[in-house]
């Protein structure tokens, strides 16, 4: 045997490999097994689990009014694509709204990484699923995360494969569940439109709109306004202002003076700044235009939804809530710091353990957490 063929004989590194999906669902399942363990242990029950918990009671509330088709006193500013998700659950298997919401929520985180390991592999979807604690908290307790991100890959998994009525399907479909998927439907938009693409592109744009159309109605029927939930935003989130100001000023304003606990102020500013990294490297490395070239969609929802959630103008919220409003783009700030991550197999074990431990903690608070400890 000569030495070139002893050579090629020889398995590649272990560390070198991507997990493969079967492996990636393992490791993330083990760590949502993680999380509730955790969570038991600290707060003594799963009360948490779709219980009053963010948004949670406003998702069952319109599944419940949805179940029933009876609105009567139904207000609601969250978008009901979520509460849609859920009335459909309910229906179809007999659970409860709340049993319904967190079904919802794990099976979309779920399909979201298995999606997110189609697109970008195993270390891409690894480190997404394992270091956001807002993923954690709103794929197990209840949220629209889950649900609107895997929306939105499915938007462009399809895309990937010229499918482009199924893409404008599932882009309509994650904009009823949070607005701003509306930017991967101009992200759809604009790439049909590069590559000239007119047929496909109207369409796409009739799908959208007979989407909308068909959230609008019951919206404008029983709140009086197709429009409510932004009128409700507006109100409470916005107070009554521009709901985008100049990059960073909300989120500066948020931070001083600081009022928050270091531990909350350190991890939201980490991952403002973590994303500027990614998006800073991309540009750096032309990344952003080799990528951009190939997926023209993706960076168009990229680029508009960081303009978005950098420039939006919600007082108590532009900060505070960063690390979830930006999770849909955090696949792709981890593409492009692809080069830099460390995609070792112990490093992601230790992650598997720390990081759902540390988001279960969170949820029950810190502060709770660490008295209950010194306690005992």
């Amino acid at each position: 045997m000569n030495l070139n063929s002893a050579m090629l004989s020889q398995p590649a590194p272990r560390a070198s490999t991507e997990p493969s999906l079967r492996q990636t669902l393992a490791i993330v399942l083990a760590s949502y097994l993680v999380f509730f363990l955790v969570l038991r242990f600290v707060s003594g029950s799963f009360s948490m689990v779709g219980g009053p918990v963010g948004d949670n009671g406003a998702y069952e509330e319109v599944a419940s009014a949805i179940c029933h088709w009876r609105f009567s006193g139904v207000v609601v500013k969250q978008f009901w694509g979520l509460a849609y998700a859920i009335a459909a659950v309910c229906f179809t298997t007999g659970m409860s709204e709340r049993a319904g919401l967190v079904f919802t929520c794990i099976v979309s985180s779920l399909v979201a990484v298995t999606l997110c390991h189609r697109m970008w592999g195993g270390w891409i979807t690894l480190f997404f699923a394992l270091l956001n604690f807002e993923w954690f908290q709103r794929s197990l307790l209840g949220g629209a995360e889950p649900l609107f991100v895997a929306l939105i890959l499915a938007c462009f998994f399809v895309l990937r494969r010229a499918k482009w009525a199924g893409s404008a399907l599932f882009g309509a479909l994650a904009t009823v569940v949070r607005p701003f998927g509306v930017f991967a439907l101009a992200g759809l938009g604009l790439e049909l439109l590069w590559k000239k693409k007119y047929r496909e592109f109207a369409l796409a744009t009739a799908i959208s709109l007979v989407i909308g159309a068909a959230y609008a109605w019951p919206v404008a029927r029983y709140l009086g306004s197709p429009f409510a939930n932004v009128t409700l935003y507006k109100q409470n989130d916005w107070h009554r202002g521009s709901p985008f100001t100049f990059p960073l000023l909300a989120i500066l304003r948020d931070t001083f003076p600081i009022n928050a606990p270091l531990t909350n102020l350190a991890l939201t500013w980490g991952w403002i700044l973590f994303v500027l990294l990614g998006l800073a490297v991309a540009i750096l490395r032309k990344d952003l235009i080799s990528y951009g070239a190939k997926y023209p969609a993706e960076i168009c929802f990229v680029l508009l939804y960081c303009t978005a959630v950098y420039t939006y103008n919600a007082p108590g919220w532009s900060r505070g809530d960063f690390p979830r409003f930006v999770i849909p783009v955090v696949p792709w700030t981890f593409v492009f710091l692809k080069p830099y991550l460390p995609a070792r197999r112990w490093v992601i074990a230790i992650l598997t353990v720390i990081t759902p431990t540390l988001a279960a903690a969170s949820a029950v608070g810190i502060r709770n957490v660490m008295g209950m400890l010194l306690k005992n």
